[in-house]
């Protein structure tokens, strides 16, 4: 497996994450969370000879979803979102596209996930893990053979997204950590929308002593 982890701004957001996600042997590729700097993921993409089969979304915010458009229009990549966060995708309340300084975004044509859905990458699998409460839509992307786990903005290192947004709650998101991200093996890497990857088990502390003031 190749992964690439492109740094990309977004207007007044920097340093998003991006991540190309390889197959080395059939080339089939996978782009989670391309909220801009399209020039920059083709540039990689190009160089790895990818074939785009999936353009994954974690969530519908404008940061993660602003190159999705013209990403697509330049690899045919197929867009994958769950149902949930289907519809703030064109809704610029949700997706808060003018909170951040960029125009709005319609995306018309997508495939909608849910909880527990595998797909495919050449001989790569992945589970899709519905953890709602930075959104309501938003997802984990989990892949057991390679120990390693997308969080979007679920989960960060040392900490978890907001909740202070459209469809966003905090009980929900510390549930859905706790309950569905936790008890992932502790050896698992994370690899955040925002920030530096972490594991499972240096996370562990934080949320285990939230779940014992029974949030």
């Amino acid at each position: 497996m190749i992964l690439k982890r492109i740094k990309v701004n977004v207007g007044n957001i920097l340093g998003v994450n991006c991540y190309i996600v390889q197959d080395e042997e059939t080339k089939e590729t996978m782009v989670i969370d391309p909220g801009g700097s399209v020039n920059k993921i083709t540039d990689m993409l190009d160089a790895l000879q990818a074939k785009v089969k999936y353009i994954l979304l974690t969530h519908c915010h404008g940061d993660h979803i602003g190159g999705v458009n013209e990403l697509k229009s330049k690899t045919g990549g197929t867009v994958l979102i769950h149902r949930f966060d289907e519809k703030g995708l064109n809704d610029p309340e949700i997706s808060l596209t003018s909170h951040i300084g960029i125009q709005r975004i319609d995306i018309e044509d997508k495939s909608r996930l849910n909880e527990g859905d595998l797909i495919h990458v050449g001989n790569l699998e992945f589970k899709i893990i519905h953890t709602p409460g930075h959104t309501v839509g938003s997802i984990c992307i989990y892949c057991e053979e390679e120990k390693m786990l997308f969080s979007g903005d679920t989960m960060f290192k040392g900490s978890w997204g907001r909740t202070d947004l459209p469809t966003s709650n905090f009980e929900d998101i510390i549930n859905s950590i706790t309950n569905k991200l936790m008890i992932l093996p502790e050896d698992v890497i994370v690899y955040p929308g925002h920030g530096r990857p972490t594991r499972i088990v240096d996370e562990e502390p934080i949320y285990l002593e939230l779940k014992a003031q029974n949030y």
